[in-house]
């Protein structure tokens, strides 16, 4: 269920084991999507990593939510300081779309552009309860909005204090696990 009218929202329950996100973000296009393949670039909102832009290739994605923002605010207990996770490219097509997979499903990124601005729209599918779903909901939202505030040249909210605050709002609203 989508329980906000703008890009910028929630994100949506699309199946019992898939969310959606969207957020309108500061473009061009091209810029964008360098925050997406870059692992440099990407290690300042979700996690580092170089991957070879082919399908079929595979790459590890290592996160360390302690440093996407300063302070970090207080991690949740049960999460350690690194994590990280093999996955494989399954499409590429530069640069309007990505998909990767890993050990918690597939996740799509189809970049559209919006006059100056762009639709990014993050579809993460074959989660595996709904315990996961609601922390990666809340994960897939606390990143996008570290990734929108790098966009806009902006200090983002600190990682963890706004992944625990999403996380009792996604139970909320998508029914505690």
């Amino acid at each position: 269920m989508n329980l906000a009218a703008s890009p910028s929202a929630y994100a949506t329950a699309t199946a019992a084991n898939a969310v959606r996100l969207e957020r309108l973000l500061p473009g061009p296009v091209e810029r964008v999507w360098s925050y997406l393949t870059d692992g440099d670039l990407r290690r300042q909102w979700l996690a580092s990593g170089d991957m070879e832009l082919e399908a079929g290739a595979p790459f590890e994605l290592v996160w360390r939510n302690d440093e996407l923002t300063d302070p970090p605010g207080h991690r949740p207990d049960g999460f350690g300081g690194e994590h990280r996770m093999q996955s494989r490219i399954i499409a590429v097509d530069p640069p309007h779309r990505l998909s990767f997979a890993w050990a918690n499903g597939e996740v799509d990124f189809v970049l559209e552009p919006r006059g100056d601005q762009v639709l990014l729209t993050v579809s993460h599918r074959g989660i595996s309860d709904h315990a996961n779903l609601l922390m990666i909901g809340a994960g897939w939202h606390s990143h996008l909005d570290v990734l929108a505030a790098r966009l806009r040249g902006s200090a983002p909210e600190p990682f963890w204090d706004q992944w625990s605050r999403l996380h009792r709002e996604y139970a909320a609203r998508l029914g505690a696990a």
